[in-house]
């Protein structure tokens, strides 16, 4: 048994991760390459090599004739019966050729030879591993910075974090680890060259499927993310077990679960929502924190007009809009929030379209009154208040209470 070889084998096909079969071939192929080398042509060489102890046999094939023309493939009878003493004219014969006569071109050729081979598989088995990772996670080491990419060793290959896709603000040192979504595998002559992103929406939803057992296993379905990376996401959650609380799945008790995820991404603030098939209820949702009066939605044209309190506006588009504009890309719709006295003050307003069920009990009543006339007018004194939404009487009672007047009330009520 060759142990040597046995060894080198079995450490290549561990370390590299290239099957032994195609180790053989590649020993085979090069002493292919060397008889060519040291014979001038290899056409009647053959090679036989044991799969289990490594011993290899290294033979020609050459044809019985009586004047011999060409002595690489041709043998004289005479010659022929020293080998085989029944050999006849026409017959073939085998001739068993000693390696280490080769020369030291010949031997280095085929040195080469083996390790060209060794690298183009190696590279093949790294390109297949990491294209059966695309669209996934998996965690890297921050190599070095390459003007404004950053190389990400990945173990068996280095990727690259282009520009693009890096977090604003992030700030990635050597030997940093972090978690990177695999974007897209090439297979170049240089090797595989793998493109992983930092900001993509897929990386927040396999950061939760890793956190949350629920979510791995289909419990939680994430409808929807809207991201705008280094900064906030939005994320909708559905379950489909009654008994399961999609939110509280992912938040996790005393929020670990979320934390994880938050501290994977740097800080990066996470809103988790449940989603609705009815797309007001998603949208209302999908405005957290804000508090929502009332939706209107349009799913031809996918639009919602939606009804928040005069407070509560601001929160509602967030800062910079992002509140609003992540609700948008989460829902689908194109939605236009405007406050109370907003909506009040719109072309075409009716106050019980913007009404929802919980105001409409309270509010019935005092309506028929009064309040607000079909063409959205406000008359003062009857149905709703300008300023709350309650009948003169209640509000005549609520300042009672509170041992003040009226007048007092509304004049408090104007300073707050």
């Amino acid at each position: 048994m060759n142990t040597e070889l046995v060894e080198a084998i079995d450490m290549l096909e561990r370390e590299k991760e290239i099957s032994r079969e195609t180790l053989f071939e590649a020993i085979e192929s090069s002493l292919l390459i060397a008889c060519r080398n040291n014979f001038g042509k290899a056409d009647n060489i053959h090679i036989t090599m044991d799969r289990n102890t490594c011993e290899y046999e290294v033979y020609a094939e050459k044809t019985v004739v009586e004047s011999v023309e060409d002595k690489s493939l041709e043998i004289s009878l005479e010659d022929a019966k020293e080998i085989n003493p029944d050999a006849v004219i026409g017959d073939t014969v085998k001739i068993d050729i000693d390696s280490k006569e080769f020369g030291r071109i010949a031997t280095q050729n085929a040195k080469n030879a083996i390790l060209q081979k060794i690298r183009e598989e190696e590279r093949n088995s790294v390109f297949d591993r990491f294209s059966s990772l695309t669209r996934d996670v998996v965690t890297g080491i921050v190599q070095r910075v390459n003007g404004r990419n950053i190389s990400i060793n990945l173990g068996k290959a280095d990727a690259i974090l282009s520009e693009k896709e890096q977090v604003r603000g992030e700030i990635l040192r050597p030997t940093d680890r972090v978690k990177v979504y695999i974007l897209d595998v090439r297979n170049t002559p240089k090797g595989p060259r793998i493109s992983v992103s930092r900001t993509h929406p897929e990386l927040v939803k396999k950061l939760f499927e890793a956190e949350v057992a629920e979510v791995r296993d289909g419990t939680v379905e994430i409808k929807s993310i809207s991201r705008e990376a280094g900064s906030r996401t939005k994320i909708a959650v559905y379950s489909n077990d009654p008994d399961v609380d999609a939110v509280g799945a992912c938040v996790g008790m005393n929020g670990n679960r979320v934390n994880a995820v938050v501290s994977e991404l740097g800080g990066e603030k996470i809103d988790i929502v449940n989603w609705d098939e009815n797309p007001a209820l998603f949208i209302e949702n999908a405005l957290s924190p804000s508090q929502v009066i009332s939706v209107i939605v349009d799913p031809d044209e996918k639009t919602a007009k939606v009804v928040v309190p005069n407070m509560q506006l601001s929160l509602a588009i967030g800062k910079e809009g992002q509140n609003a504009r992540l609700a948008a890309r989460l829902t689908g719709y194109k939605i236009d929030i405007k406050s109370e006295d907003q909506a009040k003050d719109a072309p075409g307003f009716r106050m019980e379209d913007y009404l929802t069920d919980e105001y409409d009990d309270e509010y019935e009543e005092e309506y028929e009154e009064g309040g607000y006339t079909e063409e959205g007018e406000y008359i003062e004194g009857e149905g709703y208040t300008e300023e709350a939404g309650y009948s003169e009487g209640e509000y005549e009672e609520e300042a009672a209470s509170e041992d003040m007047s009226p007048e007092q009330s509304e004049g408090d009520e104007e300073e707050s």
